[in-house]
């Protein structure tokens, strides 16, 4: 198996597209697999119970990818309890859905810090742990938003873009680390997270009418291409933003 023996941390790891990477992650039986959370309990016991129901040893970390103290705690658990780590796929997502111009500035500083400087700091600490070891994978996650035009969306849709540009740096400085640095970037998925979009069901509809592949995304979409991208075949694609959307994108 590809991730044998591998010890992995997902943030966002225990909901929606986080909860989907995990249980398409433990079908490669890894070592150990760690879902950090912010607050439900409830989801983090059923995602640890399901993967350790497939045979696969889990854990679930409590932590607010936000505050770097709690970020760095982390890190430091896994480091104390495993010795080490190998796959990082930074997920957790949080953000406010309102006009550019009624957008707060703490709302805005909020969500980059959520996204992109989470992104930024966890895989520094990734980074160090990882070239302990000779070498892993860091996986971000983004959406079209970073680069194309989602009514309600800026604050999240620079975060993505910030994190798509680390990537491309990170990419080229940990190569020499035997670090492999891509993101994952989906079209619109339908998550707990998504149905909370201002007319979610209108948009919806639009998606799936311009979607080649007839349907919306699903987190089980992304999670595939997660996986791939935590594999050797995946060895020769480095700080690329590869985009999943059924095809959404090619339709103007």
């Amino acid at each position: 198996m590809p991730l044998d023996g591998q010890v992995i941390l997902i943030t966002g790891g225990t909901r929606g597209i986080g909860r989907a990477i995990a249980l398409r992650l433990a079908r490669e039986r890894p070592r150990q697999i760690v879902v950090a959370y912010c607050s439900d309990h409830a989801s983090a016991r059923r995602t640890v119970a399901d993967l350790r129901e497939l045979g696969v040893a889990a854990e679930s970390i409590p932590t607010e990818v936000s505050r770097e103290e709690l970020l760095g705690q982390l890190f430091d658990t896994v480091e104390e309890r495993w010795g080490r780590l190998d796959v990082f796929v930074s997920n957790a997502a949080r953000t406010a859905f309102v006009p550019t111009l009624d957008l707060s500035a703490r709302s805005w500083q909020r969500t980059l810090d959520i996204n992109a400087r989470a992104f930024l700091l966890g895989a520094q600490r990734a980074a160090r742990l990882m070239e302990a070891g000779g070498g892993g994978r860091i996986v971000g996650l983004s959406s079209l938003g970073s680069r194309y035009y989602v009514p309600n969306y800026a604050a999240l849709g620079v975060a993505k873009a910030a994190i798509e540009s680390l990537t491309r740096y990170l990419a080229v400085e940990l190569a020499p680390r035997g670090i492999n640095v891509n993101v994952v970037c989906g079209g619109f998925i339908d998550t707990d997270s998504t149905r909370m979009v201002p007319d979610h069901r209108q948009v919806l509809e639009q998606v799936v009418a311009r979607t080649p592949a007839g349907r919306v995304g699903r987190p089980e979409d992304l999670a595939g291409v997660v996986a791939f991208l935590c594999s050797p075949d995946s060895d020769w694609i480095r700080g690329q933003t590869l985009i999943a959307d059924g095809g959404f994108s090619l339709v103007s």
